[in-house]
């Protein structure tokens, strides 16, 4: 099990488009992952009602864990995603 804390950077957080891409990538990645505030309990990261529902917000710091074969890669591609601008990358 690999863990990153890391600040969401989206300009308006984890709303429905950016929600539902990196839920995409979670389910695609085959890994069990899940996303917390500091503290906070673990959601399921390959569930959009969880992510959309818990609210994170730009800046929000989360702590991102991954568990099964090659999760420092499946790690960094998904901490990527939420340390880019997803709303600035659509246009």
């Amino acid at each position: 099990m690999m863990e990153r804390t890391l600040q969401i950077a989206s300009g308006h957080g984890l709303h429905a488009r950016p929600a539902k891409l990196f839920t995409q990538a979670v389910a695609a990645s085959g890994h069990k992952v899940t996303i917390a505030r500091p503290g906070g309990a673990a959601l399921n990261a390959a569930s959009i009602l969880s992510i959309i529902a818990a609210g994170f917000e730009n800046g929000d710091e989360v702590v991102l864990t991954v568990e099964g074969d090659d999760e420092e890669r499946v790690l960094e591609e998904l901490a990527e995603f939420l340390t880019t601008d997803q709303d600035e990358a659509a246009g």
